[in-house]
């Protein structure tokens, strides 16, 4: 007989509706009004509901507690309440109808929300808005987990046992994969919601019972309002759920047979795998993996590992052309010199004027931009002035732009690069070889001119910031910047090539400037302020250190840094020294590296985008370097496996009981497997719940208190980030005790807790170094060599896994403190600033200025990923416990 399906009963589904509970009811009726109300287009009620992060202050507090009730159309509405309605409802069946009115109308909602502000405004810096009911679908399926973690605490498939408390977050995961459009920080920060609810740690957000059952009895709200649902006739009580009893629990708990997955050659390796001497392996493997990745590094410089610089791409043909700057143009340029001259000290729109029309006298059409920062507390503006040369023999689909900035990094007039791009630019209009249109472009500075200008370049600047561009080209090719504040012969070019969040352009760019430098012109050629450079191990490495630290701090080094995020491959020619060098054999190595950008058929993509400098000449590439920071970051993976095991392991059992445990752990048990036979012991094979939850929360919550120091340095005047810094590392000293009472005022942290606690820890922060190397490997290198002592504080391998407090000595407590302190985030930028005499407050100042203008994301990970994994190793170990 054929299978037949289910029908549907329409009177049980009449019955079921027409016995909701009030609140519930309430909710849906706003539901259907509000999306009645978007069918009309005088009022958008999406957008005056909707969460959206850009759009919340104290006048619009209101949309924390509307989101859930607007939705973007019917769909999405009617999928939502047919979601949302049984769990409501059985939460109002179990709660009373004033508490969910009051708690989804109060914390149930805005607690959600303000995560999802915290993560999305303040530290991702996005305006993504969120609306719909499926919020209270995710915080009442987190909040169903934890109560059916605590009637049954695993489901099993196969021979695995998955906690029950994970549903939640499998079906977030399919819903964010299958339907699109879905917030998956707004749902996780629900689920974690309902997860706080279902656990009574919001409980006292609730209203007091006494003053819900006096509302009640005054109002007389049982007898008056149809559907209400009393204080009283709550299911489970409020907090918790009635004592169950099943062959599942009893079987988690170990009151029973328990089958164990085995693989192996022999059942010996069940032993084996519990054997106490495994857990003293992975602290040494550890130091041993730093120890290899260090000495990795300083074997980089030697010839065995390095490589001789060289061009892949073959259209360059650098230094192949023959250079005719010169003669003449040298009067051209000594005129442009005297009008800069006449131009220094004078307002930026003057000056910017007076330039665009030097270029429309040459026949170049010109145009300026203004520009307005604001970062910690100081103000960045000015005025561009550009102009384009367009190519005679293109269609206007390439452009290479040269730059020269009113004044360099260090603040000083460029009096010669900007009358030398002057004069290349009236120079470069003579010749009608040009396949790509050039770009000459003059900023007022040398960090907010150019990033105003390239964000423009490609509309992702702000109006509120800077202007739009009257003219624009094609894809940008190349840049080439233009550094000479001497008023004398210089000696040789520095080439400054690191740009923002330690990205680099293509090396062919690099190893062009250097063969015409170097190979055509004679001129001597220096990197990361090497001034003499012997080519031996010692100066190598130093170069290479040099250029790692600048990497890592990831910050502008030049008006080309702006242009490399946009995957516009940039350098600076910096004229330095004493010398026999003119200004004239500058431009030459301008023109003919211009020369070879013309020949490209494509954009750079041959070489390296990737590599360590230690010479002009002389490169390491990331597969050579790349393993030194991965074995630094792995050795934090391997101390978390470590922990697992150990939080997994039965208790020792304590002195007292040590006959009848010895009689106990006499007890074998048999162990077949595939005809092979074992008698292990029964302790060997006990199984130990592991308590995920809290550890997991913590990590959590650790985490997301970056933003906090990430907030505040981003938004301190610089005349007060000195003060500010000093007194987060004095704060350091006293948090981490402070946060471990407040800890154990909620609930007891034991060791087994504890350890979980480290695992999760040094397992995210092992994640975050693998995946930060690949695009930063100098600042993971340097961060994961900062926290390295995080693996070996905090609780012993040997220690006891059990429910009781750790019991550190004092000597091992005191020292694990001593250390941590010293190698805190703020009291090593503090001992750094000091040792190579950098000024605090405008170290961080520069930090704020990347942050909020060019994107750099350095304090990003000192805050959000080095700073917490710091403040959980110093809990763990502090006197608070």
């Amino acid at each position: 007989m054929a299978p037949t399906l289910p029908s549907l009963d329409v009177r049980r589904l009449r019955s079921y509706v027409f016995r909701l509970p009030l609140f519930t009811r309430i909710v849906l009726v706003l539901v259907v009004v509000f999306w009645i109300l978007e069918l009309q287009k005088i009022w958008n009620v999406v957008q005056w509901g909707a969460l959206i992060p850009k759009e919340i202050n104290l006048g619009t507090m209101y949309r924390l507690n509307t989101y859930p009730l607007i939705h973007r159309n019917f769909l999405h509405a009617f999928f939502n309440t047919l979601a949302l309605v049984p769990l409501l409802e059985r939460f109002e069946a179990e709660h009373g109808t004033l508490l969910s009115g009051a708690m989804f109308g109060g914390p149930l909602s805005t607690l959600p929300a303000a995560v999802y502000l915290l993560v999305e405004r303040g530290i991702l810096r996005q305006n993504t808005a969120i609306l719909g009911a499926s919020i209270w679908v995710f915080v009442l399926l987190g909040v169903e987990g934890i109560k059916a973690y605590k009637a049954n605490p695993h489901f099993a498939i196969s021979t695995y046992r998955i906690p029950t408390w994970t549903t939640p977050l499998v079906i977030l995961l399919f819903t964010t994969a299958l339907i699109p459009n879905t917030s998956l920080l707004g749902h996780l920060g629900s689920v974690g919601v309902g997860y706080m609810y279902g656990l009574g740690y919001l409980k006292i957000l609730a209203p007091p019972e006494k003053v819900l059952r006096w509302i009640e009895g005054k109002l007389n709200l049982l007898g008056r309002l149809p559907h209400y649902v009393s204080i009283d006739q709550k299911t489970y009580g409020r907090y918790g759920v009635l004592p169950t009893t099943s062959n599942s629990s009893l079987s988690a708990a170990g009151e029973g047979p328990v089958q164990m997955p085995y693989s192996g050659p022999a059942p010996t390796i069940l032993a084996l795998r519990r054997d106490p001497r495994l857990l003293k392996i992975p602290p040494y493997l550890s130091a041993l993996c730093i120890v290899i990745g260090v000495v990795w590094l300083f074997l980089l410089p030697l010839n065995e590992y390095s490589r001789h610089t060289y061009i892949s791409e073959n259209a360059l043909l650098p230094g192949q052309v023959h250079t005719y700057f010169g003669g003449s143009e040298e009067n051209v340029f000594n005129a442009y010199k005297h009008e800069i001259q006449a131009l220094s000290g004078k307002e930026p729109g003057e000056i910017a004027v007076t330039l665009s029309n030097i270029f429309r006298s040459v026949g170049l059409k010109a145009a300026t931009q203004k520009y307005h920062y604001q970062a910690a507390g100081k103000f960045h503006s000015g005025e561009n002035a550009y102009a384009i040369l367009h190519a005679p023999r293109g269609d206007a689909t390439e452009a290479i732009v040269l730059v020269a900035a009113w004044t360099n990094m260090d603040s000083e007039l460029n009096q010669s690069g900007v009358a030398l791009a002057l004069t290349l630019a009236r120079y470069f209009k003579r010749w009608s070889l040009w396949s790509k249109d050039i770009i000459i472009l003059i900023t007022s500075d040398s960090k907010a001119g150019p990033q105003a200008w390239v964000d423009a370049y490609h509309d992702e600047h702000s109006p509120e910031s800077a202007d739009p561009l009257q003219l624009k080209s094609g894809a940008l090719q190349g840049v080439v910047v233009l550094d000479n504040a001497l008023n004398h012969r210089f000696e040789s070019l520095h080439i400054v090539y690191d740009g923002i969040n330690g990205q680099l352009p293509n090396l062919d760019l690099f190893n062009s400037a250097v063969a015409i430098a170097s190979g055509q012109m004679g001129i001597g050629v220096s990197l990361q302020r090497m001034w003499k450079h012997g080519d031996s191990y010692r100066e190598r490495l130093q170069t290479m250190l040099r250029g790692m630290v600048s990497q890592g701090l990831g910050h502008a080094s030049g008006p080309h840094s702006s242009f490399i995020p946009y995957h516009v491959d940039a350098i600076t020619l910096q004229a330095v020294g004493h010398g026999w060098q003119d200004e004239m054999a500058m431009g030459r190595c301008v023109e003919s590296t211009f020369r070879s950008l013309n020949n490209l058929l494509e954009h750079f993509h041959q070489s390296f985008f990737f590599y360590l400098l230690m010479q002009a000449n002389r490169f390491v590439s990331i597969g050579t370097y790349l393993p030194s920071a991965m074995l630094v970051a792995v050795n934090f993976t391997i101390m978390a496996i470590a922990l697992w095991i150990q939080s997994g392991r039965p208790p020792k059992p304590r002195a007292a009981s040590a006959t009848i445990d010895k009689a106990k752990g006499s007890e074998v048990e048999i162990v077949q497997k595939e005809g092979m036979v074992a008698l292990v012991p029964k302790a060997d094979l006990a199984i130990v719940e592991r308590q995920l939850f809290l550890p997991v929360a913590l990590v959590v919550a650790f985490h997301f208190l970056g933003a906090v120091p990430l907030y505040v340095f981003n938004n301190t005047r610089q005349e007060t980030l000195p003060q500010t810094l000093w007194f987060f590392a004095y704060a350091n000293v006293v948090l981490p005790t402070l946060l471990a009472i407040i800890i154990s005022g909620f609930t007891t942290l034991s060791t087994h807790r504890l350890i979980l606690l480290q695992c999760f820890s040094l397992l995210l922060l092992g994640i975050f170094l693998a995946t930060l190397a690949t695009l930063n490997f100098s600042l993971a290198f340097l961060i994961g060599l900062l926290s390295a002592p995080l693996s070996f504080v905090g609780v012993a391998m040997s220690a006891d896994n059990g429910d009781a407090p750790p019991k550190l000595t004092t000597p091992r407590k005191i020292a694990c403190n001593v250390l941590l302190h010293l190698l805190s985030p703020p009291v090593v930028v503090l001992a750094v600033c000091k040792i190579f005499g950098v000024d605090a407050g405008a170290m961080l100042a520069e930090a704020a200025f990347g942050w909020k203008v060019s994107g750099l994301w350095t304090q990003v990970v000192v805050c959000c990923v080095w700073w917490p994994a710091w403040l959980i190793g110093a809990v763990i170990v502090s006197p608070g416990l």
